[in-house]
């Protein structure tokens, strides 16, 4: 084992122990599932631990292989609701998840993603400016069962330099159709287009207008969702964007159809606290949201909600029903980036991954269910 690999043992080894006590035996931390902290003063003890843990992260050796492939380890999750087998959640079926580490330095903060191949291939933005590219294994079941030929790479200027300052490439959602990565951006809020070529991606060759005036748009609650209808839905592969938390006077969320003969700006209805992290169309013309939402109290929690078709549309207010909704009992974390697609026996999936926030607090999850019609 290498100093860097015994270092993040021992980290992993010092939260888990500060959080929950000792591992289960027989266990290796990375591949049991995670209970819940026993006691409030867990989270005391955890604050100490991650400065612990910065420490042992600042290893010289984080910094080697910085524009080179990344080793993605990963552990099985078989329950999504923690301590339960079972797998029906209203209309939505769970298959399998991964919990995701790596010692690559810029692993991490996944904020979108989409299937260049349905259900394999992938490419996706880090809101840290970076692409990352990998794709699916799965087990002889068809469940997901890890992550290879996984890399990353900078975001660059029409100069092809890296781009470091993160305000000007804090990457929130993405396209892709025919080559093109359609990706949105907050903070400097734009909708810009880029040619597809993994190890090689240049700048952007085309900026889309949003519709939305500019001033109305919250500077870190800008475009989350952008996402192209299904070519045969009802909106015939308009190119749809909607904001995370950029609200109007009656407090409903900013969205626009920007690229189709009946585009305009309409809102979605706003649902108590939770805000819009990604969002995917449904083969039937349905719009489906992920949303998200944290507090102190209540800690972090997801949800899935159906936007009917009929509702999108110029000058409109959209809504639709709440299909599920997880808090910490469940296998979530940050969850920001959503994929709808199609399994090869018709199955209509969904795809989920969070964002860990480069933070020792947090993981990055990839959670995948069957969508059922009822």
């Amino acid at each position: 084992m290498s100093a860097l690999s015994a270092s993040i043992s021992g980290v992993r080894s010092f939260l888990w122990r500060s959080l929950y006590g000792p591992p289960p035996r027989g266990g290796a931390i990375g591949h049991c599932e995670t209970p819940s902290p026993k006691s409030g003063l867990a989270w005391l003890r955890l604050a100490a631990s991650a400065l612990v843990a910065a420490a042992l992260l600042a290893h010289p050796a984080l910094a080697e292989g910085k524009n080179q492939p990344a080793q993605i380890i990963t552990r099985p999750i078989t329950e999504l609701h923690i301590g339960s087998a079972e797998t029906r959640f209203g209309p939505l079926e769970f298959v399998g998840g991964l919990e995701m580490t790596s010692a690559y330095p810029h692993f991490g903060a996944l904020s979108a993603f989409r299937f260049l191949t349905p259900g394999e291939k992938f490419m996706g933005v880090a809101d840290t400016g970076y692409w990352y590219f990998g794709t699916i294994d799965r087990d002889t079941e068809g469940r997901p069962a890890g992550i290879s030929d996984f890399s990353m790479e900078q975001m660059v200027d029409a100069e092809g330099q890296p781009i470091s300052r993160k305000w000007l490439v804090d990457a929130e959602g993405l396209d892709v159709e025919d080559g093109i990565a359609t990706v949105s951006f907050e903070r400097d809020h734009r909708i810009a287009q880029f040619r597809i070529e993994p190890g090689n991606m240049k700048s952007a060759f085309r900026t889309l207008n949003f519709l939305v005036p500019k001033a109305e748009l919250r500077q870190n609650r800008g475009f989350e969702t952008v996402t192209r209808a299904h070519p045969q839905g009802q909106h015939e592969n308009a190119l749809v964007v909607v904001s995370e938390k950029s609200l109007d006077k009656n407090g409903n969320i900013f969205a626009a159809i920007i690229e189709a003969p009946n585009k305009g700006v309409f809102t979605v209805k706003r649902r108590g606290e939770f805000d819009i992290t990604d969002g995917a169309f449904l083969p039937n013309g349905d719009l489906l949201l992920l949303e998200s939402s944290f507090s102190m109290a209540e800690g972090v929690r997801m949800r899935l909600r159906r936007i009917y078709g009929e509702s999108i549309a110029k000058g409109s207010l959209a809504d639709g029903p709440i299909l599920l909704e997880a808090d910490m009992g469940y296998q979530i974390d940050n969850m920001e980036g959503m994929d709808v697609w199609m399994r090869a026996d018709g199955a209509t999936m969904v795809s989920l991954v969070s964002d860990d926030n480069h933070s020792m607090l947090q993981r990055n999850l990839y959670l995948e269910f069957v969508l059922n019609d009822e």
